[in-house]
């Protein structure tokens, strides 16, 4: 039987999410874009509650195109805000498609998005030891750094909890529990 953190407890999606992804450093645009809207529309809510909908999310936002999704209309906002697969906020609705169109054009200031949003772990994924759940703090300095300068550019619901919460999503910090079977796989 495998050790994992004890977050995830037994609900298989959780634990198939933990084991596959979480954590998991990924460089990917459509990913980074992907995850930096969802990890947004979790807020003030549980992850398994986004988990459970992300299927759907990846549906109805096309696949989570930032260039289609840079391009929605009211026509679409309201139809996003009428189907109950997603959460239907219409500041985090609107929200997705500001940040959509701010990720372009992060993306076409840097070589790319990944190249921006690593930069705060220079580019590496940082790696922590953590005994317990209850050490794990809910933002660092580079999570405060990082919602800093993505609000001085305009995006939404991107918090510095935020931030860190997509940080470990995306692999950009190590936080599994070193006695998770998954921290040991990350090194």
């Amino acid at each position: 039987m495998k050790h994992r953190c004890e977050w995830c407890g037994e609900d298989e999606l959780y634990q198939q999410y933990h084991d596959t992804e979480w954590g998991v450093p990924n460089y990917s645009d459509r990913h980074l874009f992907e995850m930096l809207i969802l990890e947004g529309a979790q807020a003030g809510l549980s992850w398994i509650t986004v988990l459970k909908k992300r299927a759907h999310y990846q549906k109805v936002f096309d696949g989570f195109d930032a260039n289609k999704i840079a391009q929605y209309n009211e026509q679409k906002i309201s139809q996003l805000l009428d189907d109950p697969g997603i959460i239907r906020n219409k500041l985090k609705v609107n929200s997705t498609i500001t940040n959509a169109r701010l990720f372009l054009e992060l993306q076409a200031k840097n070589s790319s998005f990944s190249d921006y949003i690593w930069q705060f772990v220079d580019g590496q994924p940082k790696i922590n030891h953590w005994k317990a759940l209850s050490d794990i703090p809910v933002s660092t300095k580079e999570s405060d750094q990082m919602s800093k300068e993505l609000k001085k550019k305009g995006f939404k619901f991107i918090g510095s909890t935020i931030c860190y919460a997509y940080m470990q999503a995306v692999g950009m910090v190590n936080d599994h529990t070193i006695d998770c079977f998954r921290h040991q796989e990350l090194l």
